[in-house]
Parts: structure tokens; sequence; C-alpha cells
């Protein structure tokens, strides 16, 4: 079972920052993501999502690649890949994965303007080494379907990072 996590940032450079540093510890098998999405409230009120994978981008691929070899069977591959690009691209439009859109759009447009939230889905995670990541970055906790314990290490290493260090 997966745990969601959305953290608040005060700019959207530091939460594409946090973002990429964590696909970097997927990398190292750290953590294993479902889904990483910054979310930026604008000036103007609106939220611009900004999502690693595209589903209708890898849609509309695919469905050229189809399309294009179902057309040559035809002798016609370019209205094949045609064809394939755009149903690939709308079935791609309708597939939802990760976390919902309308949920993410509705916890950013209570951000002030242009702030950003992160939106996490983790599947797995060796939870000492990716707090230790949190460290420091000056995000608060929005929302989170952790349990007790977790979500207090994470608020507390938080909480001890923005306090800085004291005078001796």
């Amino acid at each position: 079972m997966a745990d969601l996590l959305v953290v608040g940032f005060p700019t959207e450079a530091q939460a594409e920052e946090v973002r990429t540093r964590l696909l970097a510890m997927q990398k190292e098998y750290l953590i294993e993501l479902g889904d990483a999405v910054v979310a930026v409230k604008r000036p103007d009120g609106t939220v611009k999502l900004n999502q690693v994978f595209s589903p209708t981008a890898a849609g509309a691929a695919s469905g050229a690649l189809w399309g294009t070899l179902i057309g040559m069977l035809f002798l016609m591959p370019l209205a094949g890949a045609a064809v394939g690009a755009g149903a690939g691209a709308l079935s791609g439009k309708l597939t939802d994965v990760g976390i919902n859109d309308a949920f993410m759009k509705d916890v950013a447009a209570t951000l002030d303007a242009g702030h950003a939230a992160l939106f996490l889905l983790i599947r797995k995670v060796t939870a000492d080494k990716v707090l230790a990541e949190f460290k420091g970055i000056g995000a608060t906790v929005l929302r989170s379907s952790f349990d007790e314990t977790k979500e207090a290490a994470l608020r507390e290493a938080l909480a001890a990072a923005q306090s800085g260090p004291r005078p001796a």
C-alpha cells in the first residue's frame, strides 16, 4: 500500500529541487515513488501541475507506433500513424495514473500565490536516509497518510532544521 505525502514550499524552485533529489534517491533504491508532482499556485490564482510522466504524450507515442505498424499492413502507414497517435493520446488523457489531478489542484489552491506543493505517492521508503534528505529544506507537511509515528518524525525533522542551531 502506498502513502501520500504533501509538502508545502515557499517557491517552485525549492519543490523542484527536492523532487529531483528524491528521484535520484529512487535510483539508489532508497525510495520507490508511484508519483511525484509539483503544484504551483500562480499570482492569478490558477494552479499549474508539473508532472514527471505525461500519459497523453506516452499514449500518443505508443499509438503512433502501433498505428504505423497496422497501417503498413494496409499500405497506409501515415494514416495509420495519425489515427493511432490520436487514439493513443485520447486513451492517455482519459487514464489518470498516480495522484488525482483534481485533488492536487484543490490542495494547491489553498497555498499563497507563488508557493508550491510537492505531492508524493510513496510505495516504499528507507525512512532514516530519506528523512536526512528532508532536513534543512524549509518545508511544511500539508497532508500525510503516514502513521502518527512517521509523521511526527517527519515534522520533528523539518522543525529542527527550520529552527537552526542553538547558541552554546
